[in-house]
């Protein structure tokens, strides 16, 4: 591999004292009250759970520990056009294992993904076939963790030129898959629709749109009114994020206690929680993520892609009604900030080979549910032979 670096994760002490100053310093206030409203998370993150991760956060919380699981497995820097790319890579077991892209997004890291590299790359290691191993790169957005920051916002269709570049010209892994849910399933869409290393993708969100596809039939269409529903209860994140980014992170750059609320209230949010939100994450788990937005201070940097969505045009216009007609796979599980739509509404928008409905997970289905997710990989990738 030319044109890469190697990179480990060293976060200087001298931050983490400056983390854990603002935490302790930080002046509680109150939430609504009232029948049933102690444990409720209606009005946003709740004041008692906050409270409780923010104490274990100062008191017990150890980032060394998961500052060396994150330097586990082999890291990179690449530049690719005028950014830095931060990366794993995983080169799988037996002669000829696929290249595998694995994209997160908001706000999700490349934590997420951290404990399904092993299991991908080397299934021997797991009872498994390696003729199923994946060589496993797992980047971390522009903006976001450990990869450089765009000068100004850049959208998912950017993303997906950038990471298709990375995988056919720096790392030489063409006919690749790209796997991908949040932003990651957007950005893969368009690996598939336009990136000239990419195989096929497998997506565990409906995030590429073909314009011009529109719900037709009264399942569709219900569907849809359903979707617009959700997104108006859920997507106010969304417009901030998509028209004045800048204003938002004066506040969440400077409190760590105010950044880790707006990312674990869409954890709980768009979770498979029915089982209790405790049995789906650990506070370790949630803190980690958090901290590699804070670590490298990216909060405002990661926003961006949402404005970048609006104002990014890089590429011609998508014709009317296109397609993506390379495999794609879908992994649908069943809570979701927005839920899959119908299959043959999706259908129009790809060219769907592969489909697998979960009976439970949520959004972030890397930690929630890895087995399923991993296996669904797997399993699209053994189609297409």
């Amino acid at each position: 591999m030319s044109g890469i670096r190697p990179f480990r994760i060293d976060v200087p002490q001298a931050v983490l004292d400056g983390i854990r100053a603002k935490l302790c310093a930080y002046e509680w206030h109150e939430m609504p009250r009232g029948a049933g409203l102690e444990e409720s998370w209606v009005y946003g993150a709740n004041l008692g759970f906050m409270k409780s991760l923010c104490t274990y956060w100062a008191d017990t919380y150890d980032w060394q520990r998961w500052e060396a699981a994150l330097n586990r497995f082999p890291q990179f820097l690449a530049r690719v056009e005028d950014i830095d790319i931060h990366l794993y890579r995983e080169a799988g077991s037996g002669p000829a294992p696929r290249p595998l892209i694995l994209s997160h997004g908001w706000p999700g890291s490349v934590f997420e993904f951290l404990h399904v590299i092993e299991t991908l790359a080397h299934p021997e290691r797991f009872g498994g076939d390696a003729k199923d191993a994946f060589t496993v790169i797992v980047p971390s957005l522009p903006g976001y963790g450990f990869s450089g920051k765009p000068e100004r916002p850049i959208g998912p269709r950017s993303v997906a030129r950038l990471f298709d570049a990375l995988m056919r010209d720096v790392l030489d892994l063409p006919d690749y898959i790209a796997q991908g849910g949040d932003w990651g399933s957007t950005i893969s869409g368009w690996m598939a629709y336009e990136g000239k290393g990419c195989r096929a993708a497998h997506l565990n969100m409906f995030g590429w749109r073909s314009p011009g596809v529109v719900p037709e039939t009264k399942e569709e269409q219900d569907y849809a009114a359903r979707a617009a529903q959700l997104f108006e209860m859920e997507g106010a994140y969304f417009r901030e994020h998509s028209t004045k980014p800048q204003t938002l992170s004066y506040a969440m750059m400077d409190s760590p206690v105010g950044a880790c609320a707006w990312i674990v209230e869409k954890f709980h949010g768009w979770s498979d929680i029915r089982k209790g939100f405790d049995n789906v994450y650990t506070k370790d788990q949630l803190l980690t993520n958090v901290m590699i937005y804070l670590a490298k201070r990216s909060f405002n940097t990661a926003t961006w892609l949402y404005r970048g969505l609006a104002e990014d045009f890089t590429g011609s216009p998508v014709p009317p009604r296109a397609r993506i007609e390379k495999p794609v796979g879908i992994a649908a599980f069943p809570i979701d900030l927005i839920p899959f739509p119908p299959r043959s509404l999706v259908q129009r928008h790809m060219n769907v080979t592969h489909w697998s409905d979960f009976p439970e997970g949520g959004h972030f289905a890397a930690l929630e549910r890895p087995d399923d997710l991993v296996g669904d990989i797997r399993a699209f990738a053994r189609s297409l032979d």
